[in-house]
């Protein structure tokens, strides 16, 4: 009998999901805040809370994640990593100063403390990942000139968690500092000893993975991606840059091979993880916090839209670039639930579960909209003052191909990956 109450709530889900994806797809806007907003139907507090199929969702989700950024990963090869990473760290820098800044204000003037005050300016810095990845292969800018810049603020950010959450673990848990810095050294040494493996070795890991049977490719990359993610979350690394760094780490016919075989599971996973994170909302906590999360949301939207479009520039990007790149990282997403979820279990401040998840279901919501949207409102205001963009846009040219120096630079059309 729960064997077939799982296969009729399952089987419901993903009817419905590919519902709303036709849906979303005839009006061509992203599925991303419909599939969230099924979630919290379905979840605690909803309509017809699901019970049986909860598990399976949350593991789905889990492996939903680790695909988006696998794939993400396929895009781009591991000099392309670190020459970008070299170039962009002072973007890093920028984004934490404007966007962890005003979660850790934010918690202070509302009186929650200085260890609240940590877990908020985390909640505010992190972009999501995940939704990130699905919105630019919704809106098919994966090989835009913006990207990279994109994925390299997106990258620093995951891996500054290879940092920040054994910090956060330490200082909620009221641990030693000889025992959190232990932590914050084993979890520094994986994701260095894992990008290493990935620059030096890549051509053979690729060999290894290799084969002409699809079948074989897709099991073996798949199971690669787990267990690397599997490990590097267990030894405190993000289990999402594990398997972006997996991805870095396959190229050639592999990496092409593994990207046509993956992306209808990846599609499949993510509109899955999106689901669940809607299923664990409770509708009836999100309205006493409300509007203090709204105008956090809108202030961090702003200071998003303001990274990106200051880290393209430098870049080289030219200016409708600049703005799609901004206002594609204002999504958060599963970085800023985890941490909170650190918070909430450790029991510090009772309302800032509920106003983190608001504030996350408010910008994970609008997240999609910016990233489309954002570009052409700044068009239209410089249209309308008179600026530079009023005269009609020059041809397009088509762009040179990219080596490894000219990742990152130019104006805004043009494939910016290796693929």
């Amino acid at each position: 009998m729960h064997s077939a109450v799982f296969l009729i709530e399952f089987g419901a889900i993903i009817l419905g999901l590919g519902l709303l994806g036709r849906f979303a797809g005839r009006f061509r806007f992203s599925p991303i805040p419909l599939y969230l907003l099924a979630g919290l139907a379905f979840g605690k507090g909803g309509l017809l809370p699901l019970g049986a199929s909860e598990e399976f969702v949350a593991i789905g989700a889990e492996i939903g994640v680790i695909l988006l950024l696998l794939m993400l990963g396929l895009e781009y090869t591991a000099s392309d990593l670190v020459s970008n990473l070299r170039s962009q760290y002072p973007a890093g820098l920028v984004d934490f100063a404007l966007n962890a800044v005003p979660g850790a204000a934010a918690a202070l003037l509302l009186g929650w403390g200085p260890v609240a005050a940590v877990v908020l300016g985390g909640v505010t810095w992190i972009s999501s990942s995940g939704v990130i990845a699905k919105v630019l292969g919704d809106l098919g800018r994966v090989g835009n000139r913006e990207t990279p810049v994109i994925l390299s603020i997106l990258v620093l950010e995951d891996l500054a968690m290879a940092v920040y959450l054994p910090i956060i673990t330490a200082l909620l848990a009221g641990v030693s500092l000889a025992a959190g810095s232990v932590t914050l050294a084993i979890a520094l040494g994986v994701a260095g000893a894992v990008l290493f493996v990935a620059v030096r070795y890549g051509r053979l890991i690729s060999r290894f993975v290799s084969s002409e049977d699809p079948e074989k490719l897709l099991l073996v990359v798949l199971g690669l991606t787990l267990l690397v993610a599997g490990i590097a979350q267990q030894l405190q690394v993000s289990a999402a840059v594990g398997a972006f760094l997996v991805g870095i780490a396959l190229s050639g016919e592999v990496a092409e091979g593994a990207h046509s075989l993956l992306s209808p599971l990846r599609d499949l996973f993510a509109a899955v993880f999106f689901v669940f994170f809607g299923l664990h909302t409770d509708p009836a906590s999100i309205p006493p916090v409300l509007l203090p999360a709204l105008a956090l949301a809108v202030v961090t939207a702003l200071t998003k839209i303001a990274t990106g479009h200051w880290a393209a520039k430098r870049a080289g990007v030219g200016p409708k670039g600049r703005w799609r790149a901004g206002g594609t990282l204002v999504a958060r997403g599963e970085f800023s639930i985890v941490i909170a979820g650190l918070a909430v279990s450790a029991g510090i401040q009772p309302a800032l579960g509920p106003f983190a998840t608001a504030y996350v279901l408010i910008l994970v919501v609008v997240g999609p909209l910016t990233a489309r949207y954002t570009e052409p409102i700044a068009a239209y205001v410089t249209r309308r003052r008179g600026g530079p963009e009023a005269a009609p846009p020059a041809a397009d040219v088509p762009a040179a191909p990219p080596t490894r120096e000219s990742v990152g630079a130019g104006d805004d059309a043009g494939s910016a990956g290796r693929r």
